[in-house]
């Protein structure tokens, strides 16, 4: 199928580097405001080729709605491609539906359980690895969004060939079933609007008079087939940028400008639109072109001696630091004094992280450091205490079902609980109902229990208050987390009683839900960057091509992350991959396809092509969210561990060629303890701090002979005692300086 080159009939605009954001948007806006000046907004159809940044770009084409009218704002026909292609199979089929996270968890793992087919050798010893369910899933992905067969390839590798034909029985048993997978859905979409079946593509084609195809330089082959299928007979506009394909190159090489050049369309270059708010480019402008392009600076020169002539053209700042804890804090004292500085309001800055599975964890130790932040999704299901209280209500209820007085016998409360293993499902269970839920006892579980597994949970949740609980006890950004991990249960109770995949009981629940959380990943579902209440955004990097901050942190600038030492997976090794042209993915890359793909590098200075051709992906990846700073930009990192006791800087060296690039400047910020405090946690730390830091000074001073200021500590610890007896401290606060007053003087010793 993806041997056929698509035929597009239209114009592409291309971008000449990655601009700001607010002018990607304004540049945007202006050829939807030609075309809709044309056709009028609503025979408009925008189409964004990924969902990351679809809101931000609604509304700059609702602004550009609003300025262009009179009679008020329209609402602009936007889409990202795999919605509208969603869409377009439900116009087909409207029974038809597509398989949930958890529902292909489940049937896939049905699949490869059945399998007649012997599991090499290697998978079978991988299988152990934490990451490999993940990996395989994503592998699998990847093969189906290609359209990739086990029939349609020649001598595939053995593992390639076996993971291939199991994902073919799996698409098999969706046929059977009348599901569609999402992967699958634009394949599928190509096929039935290509094949006019029913009269679809005419149906569907008939509301619009033309597309404006946004971020075209992510399209790949099957995604530009559906633009084809779709704008036959319309006005074509396809935008995109040079030097800006990520997730394109990934699997095809080749720079926007070709795949454009063989689809049939006629190529004009288009500068971008300056937005008429901004008076000056940001200050780390050139940084960012230079890391997308390679091209230096303007108007400096280099001497020779390591110094230039003229100011810096591109500043960016730096934060460093020993670990990657303190890294956060520092990003949070940061963004605590740029607030105070500047006015900036937390939801105009963004903390981008390499991985998704990395937006957990930073975020609580921002939200520890006092930082509020914003970002709303779903994390991994096993570190959900909803889910697990759920979970343990599940796992009760199969005891129960098993054998009715079972949990009665199983008191955790029994004297014979101590010969018990600990690690008893029902132990563990039991012991976690009776910390979460008041006055718990296995009667409420016998009175919540039913004929309906979904029923029964939703009738537990309120007869224990779980919903009031959570929103008493947790954070909203958490509360909102553990409702949607809420949801997700139920969802999987109504599977299970619909399907015949497992029985609709206990039992068939609670091993559709280990399964799940066995092989579920973070943040895989929904993701809110900007909700209503406000709050810093973490995100991955790569979330933020279409996004723009006032300050944008950007983590984790060691070379073991940008670029990485494994790309594309950690299934295979690396010298495996090299040797997988069947793999869905850019494994064998010449030196041509390297040169047009990354121009401007230098194909005769090409040491390994496949780590060169995917460093360079990793290299864009910095510039596409180091554009999304308006005002400003901060490369962050920490110290790694060497081996022993030895620690070094092992900075990205994307980070060092920026500093060895004449014109280009990046300035440390002070990370040290002493430095400006900002923020309440801050303060509040710096103060518990200070009682055993003094005294810890004078004892220094007098074993080394020296001699300490006693009236400067006494009037340090003089001004403290003031604040605690006459401001407005809280009373625990105020009893924890009195406790660090007790541990420095030793009158209190910590029982370890």
């Amino acid at each position: 199928m993806t041997a056929t080159p698509p035929a597009l009939d239209g114009t592409c605009k291309l971008l000449p580097a990655p601009a700001p954001g607010t002018d990607v948007f304004a540049t945007v806006a202006a050829e939807y405001a030609a075309l809709a000046a044309e056709h009028g907004p609503r025979n408009v159809l925008v189409l964004k080729r990924h969902p990351a940044g679809l809101e931000t770009l609604i509304e700059a084409l609702a602004d550009a709605d609003l300025e262009r009218t009179d009679d008020g704002p329209r609402s602009p026909r936007i889409e990202s491609l795999p919605e509208h292609a969603s869409k377009t199979i439900e116009e087909y089929d409207p029974t038809l539906s597509r398989l949930e996270y958890e529902e292909r968890i489940e049937l896939i793992s049905m699949v490869i359980d059945g399998a007649s087919r012997s599991v090499p050798a290697y998978l079978e010893r991988a299988a152990d690895h934490e990451s490999f369910a993940r990996d395989v899933g994503q592998l699998l992905l990847a093969a189906t969004r290609q359209r990739i067969r086990l029939d349609d390839l020649d001598l595939p590798h053995d593992c390639l060939a076996f993971l291939y034909a199991m994902n073919d029985r799996f698409h098999a048993e969706l046929d059977d079933r009348g599901y569609v997978e999402r992967a699958d859905v634009i394949p599928q979409a190509v096929d039935l609007l290509e094949a006019n079946a029913d009269g679809l593509r005419t149906r569907v084609t008939a509301s619009f008079d033309a597309v404006l195809a946004v971020e075209f330089e992510e399209y790949r082959r099957l995604d530009r087939r559906y633009l084809a299928a779709l704008s036959g007979d319309v006005d074509l506009v396809c935008l995109g940028e040079r030097h800006a394909s990520v997730e394109r190159t990934r699997v095809e090489p080749g720079c926007v400008e070709e795949a454009a050049r063989d689809a049939g369309l006629e190529i004009e270059s288009l500068e971008p639109v300056s937005d008429c708010e901004s008076t000056d480019a940001p200050p780390h402008q050139p940084i960012t072109r230079f890391l997308a392009t390679g091209e230096p600076p303007e108007g400096n020169v280099d001497t020779g001696d390591g110094s230039t002539v003229g100011d810096p053209a591109g500043r960016a700042r730096r934060i460093r630091t020993e670990t990657a804890r303190e890294q956060v804090r520092a990003v949070a004292t940061e963004i605590q004094s740029l607030s105070d500085r500047h006015g900036w309001s937390a939801d105009e800055f963004a903390v981008a992280v390499p991985r998704i599975e990395r937006v957990p964890e930073t975020r609580r130790r921002l939200r520890d450091a006092g930082v509020p932040t914003a970002t709303i999704g779903t994390p991994s299901l096993a570190e959900d205490p909803a889910v697990n209280e759920l979970y343990a209500v599940i796992t009760c209820q199969c005891e129960r079902e098993r054998d009715g007085d079972a949990l009665e016998r199983f008191d955790p409360a029994e004297p014979s609980r101590e010969s018990r293993d600990s690690s008893d499902p029902r132990d563990v269970s039991l012991n976690r109902l009776q910390a979460r839920v008041p006055d718990f006892s296995t009667a409420l579980l016998a009175e919540t229990a039913g004929s309906s597994v979904r029923r029964s949970l939703e009738r537990w949740i309120r007869r224990t208050d779980l919903k009031g609980r959570i929103a008493r006890e947790e954070e909203w950004v958490d509360a909102r987390e553990q409702y949607e991990g809420m949801k997700r249960v139920l969802e999987i109770a109504r599977f299970v009683e619909e399907t015949d995949l497992v029985g609709p009981d206990w039992q068939g629940l609670r091993r559709m839900l280990r399964r799940t959380i066995r092989y579920d990943a973070p943040y895989v579902h929904a993701v809110e960057t900007r909700p209503p209440t406000g709050g810093v955004t973490v995100c991955a990097v790569d979330d933020l091509k279409y996004d723009s901050r006032q300050a944008v942190f950007l983590l984790d600038l060691i070379d073991e992350t940008y670029p990485g030492e494994q790309f594309l997976t950690q299934l295979f090794p690396s010298a495996w991959l090299r040797e997988m042209p069947t793999y869905p993915a850019v494994t064998d890359p010449s030196l041509e396809e390297i040169a047009e793909t990354f121009e401007p590098v230098d194909a005769t200075a090409v040491g390994d092509p496949f780590e060169t051709y995917h460093a360079q992906r990793s290299r864009r990846r910095l510039a596409l969210g180091a554009r999304a700073a308006e005002r400003a930009l901060y490369w962050c990192s920490y110290e790694r561990g060497a081996g022993g006791l030895q620690r070094t800087y092992d900075e990205s060296r994307y980070l060092k060629l920026l500093e060895s690039t004449p014109g280009l400047r990046i300035e440390d910020v002070d990370a040290a303890g002493d430095a400006a405090i900002h923020g309440e946690t801050n303060a509040v730390e710096a103060l518990l701090n200070q009682p055993r830091g003094e005294l810890e000074r004078v004892l220094r001073e007098a074993s080394t002979g020296g001699e300490a200021d006693l009236g400067e500590t006494e009037a340090l610890f003089e001004e403290i005692a003031v604040v605690l007896e006459e401001g407005d401290v809280d009373d625990e606060l105020a009893e924890a300086v009195r406790s660090q007053f007790e541990f420095a003087a030793g009158e209190v010793m910590r029982d370890d």
